[in-house]
């Protein structure tokens, strides 16, 4: 019979075939494809997904997030396992004593304006800063590249420790969030701008996700400055703030000029000329017109 076609009397229609082909090839994309795809919709417009996606690969991994939380990690076990403490809930004399925490009577000791980074008050502090950097650090770093998100994390640690010495210059600063509130600036900053561009239901649940997760964190930050017993120098809640305006500056900038010029953006170089003036301006402050004593 010539009007049959010789698939479909074997029994084996092209539609079939034709299936299993996409099938095979979902299947030779790999983990890292699909992981690479769900990274695009979180953290880029629609317009550049396509970009991103030609480019990306797992090499190299997103060395710098990778790295800054081994090293905060494993100065927190040092304190609390081979300084012992009273419990690991709340690390006490340790790490107040420690030179990496930023104290204001020590502020000339300028490597504390950024080495506080790695020391956390109790293992909630510590937990919460790796699951919130991590978490958001690694895709950003896969879509923007380390230093990208280098520069914009050790600019939200100065940032804080630096905002501290100003507004609640009689505190103490320890742990990451002023680099893990930068990460979370940028990244908000970027979705409201571009949030016509994504996915507007993922653009509200991610927002609100970020909504909950800050006010959280900054009311159990408030709690510990003002309303907490526990003795000791009280940890500052300024940094939070510091490092996510920063982020929301700085960030912005260099979260939303994918696959762009950054030295041709105006804004890059507004953001910078802020940032130093702001940089001179703690400097003197802290020099000479801090009410904390050296």
């Amino acid at each position: 019979m010539g009007g049959i076609d010789a698939d479909e009397e074997a029994g084996f229609p092209v539609e079939r075939d034709q299936k299993e082909e996409d099938q095979q090839d979902d299947e030779q994309k790999g983990c890292c494809d699909k992981f690479h795809f769900h990274v695009s919709r979180w953290m880029l417009p629609e317009d550049l997904r396509e970009t991103y996606l030609e480019r990306a690969n797992c090499l190299p991994p997103p060395i710098f997030i990778i790295l800054i939380s081994i090293g905060e990690l494993a100065v927190f076990i040092y304190y609390a396992v081979w300084k012992p403490q009273k419990q690991w809930v709340t690390l006490d004399q340790g790490i107040w004593n420690s030179p990496l925490t930023y104290k204001p009577d020590r502020r000339e000791e300028a490597w504390r304006f950024l080495s506080y980074m790695f020391v956390h008050a109790g293992i909630q502090h510590i937990v919460g800063n790796l699951l919130l950097q991590l978490l958001l650090g690694i895709p950003l770093e896969l879509v923007h590249k380390g230093f990208e998100v280098g520069m914009v994390y050790m600019g939200g640690v100065l940032a804080g420790s630096l905002a501290s010495s100003i507004f609640d210059p009689y505190s103490a600063v320890v742990g990451a969030s002023g680099g893990v509130y930068a990460l979370i600036g940028g990244y908000l900053m970027n979705a409201l701008v571009n949030f016509r561009e994504m996915i507007p239901l993922l653009g509200i649940f991610r927002i609100l996700v970020i909504v909950l997760i800050v006010g959280t964190d900054v009311g159990f930050a408030l709690y510990r400055r003002f309303l907490s017993d526990e003795a000791g120098l009280k940890v500052s809640f300024v940094a939070h703030i510091g490092g996510g305006i920063a982020g929301m500056t700085i960030g912005y900038v260099f979260f939303s000029n994918y696959n762009q010029k950054l030295l041709k953006d105006p804004r890059f170089w507004f953001c910078i000329v802020g940032y130093i003036a702001f940089l001179l301006f703690a400097v003197l402050f802290n020099i000479f017109l801090s009410p904390a004593s050296y």
